[in-house]
């Protein structure tokens, strides 16, 4: 995994903001049925994990173009796991939900992610954010979300080998289809690359947490206390699939 700049022009520049990373160490046996056969699960020190992402995403463009119409800023949540394949570490999506019709279609048609339709609603008060959402997608298992944390203490930067460098700095993503009961049978296997300066990772406190995302995908709730950190804001270079 290295946070290099990759060569080639990207596809979209995207800004993400008042990220959280929470996160649950859980038996590899549990996440395995979740990826392709080709895909390794990656682990540390043993454990699986099994991540919930939610931010703010803005100022969606191609180069040298201005703000996508419809997708000025939007909000996600993504539940998340990590996969590796021939040495490339990455990320693998269980499900993506966002709140932009334009951005859910795009990425499902573009880019075979397993994006779903939701309602948000993300707030700050007094330095403490609050994100809500309601799946809407048809045909999908519904789920809802609730959370508030108050982001903290800033965090040295992640080194090679540490629980947090594993978590935040990685820069591909593995994908198989939009939907992912069928993406995990599907022949076909892409590799995304992005790209953006190292995380600058802060402590975060947690106020309140109420979330149907990952039993939404038949797993069990997380048990015990998230691993929890928050990020501040980077400037994302995404570039294309790559058939792998």
């Amino acid at each position: 995994m290295s946070s290099s700049r990759p060569s080639g022009l990207p596809l979209l520049h995207q800004r993400w903001s008042q990220l959280l990373f929470a996160h649950w160490p859980v038996a590899p046996s549990l996440l395995r049925p979740y990826l392709p056969p080709r895909l390794a699960l990656d682990v540390f020190a043993g454990q699986a994990w099994l991540g919930v992402v939610p931010f703010s995403m803005s100022g969606v463009r191609p180069p040298g173009l201005p703000t996508v119409p419809g997708l000025r800023t939007l909000h996600e949540l993504n539940v998340r796991t990590y996969a590796c394949l021939d040495g490339v570490p990455g990320v693998w999506f269980l499900s993506l939900d966002a709140d932009s019709f334009l951005a859910v279609e795009l990425a499902r048609a573009l880019f075979h992610l397993p994006y779903l339709h939701a309602r948000m609603q993300f707030t700050q008060q007094d330095g403490t954010l609050h994100f809500a959402s309601t799946r809407t997608h048809r045909h999908m298992p519904p789920a809802t979300f609730a959370a508030s944390w108050t982001p903290g203490a800033a965090l040295p930067q992640a080194q090679p080998g540490s629980l947090e460098y594993f978590l935040t700095e990685r820069y591909h993503l593995y994908t198989a289809g939009p939907t992912l009961p069928q993406a995990i049978q599907s022949p076909h296997l892409w590799r995304g690359t992005l790209w953006h300066e190292p995380w600058q990772l802060r402590q975060a406190t947690l106020h309140t947490w109420e979330s149907t995302l990952v039993e939404s995908h038949g797993l069990p709730t997380p048990q015990g206390q998230p691993h929890l950190l928050a990020a501040e804001p980077v400037d994302v270079r995404v570039l294309g699939l790559r058939r792998v």
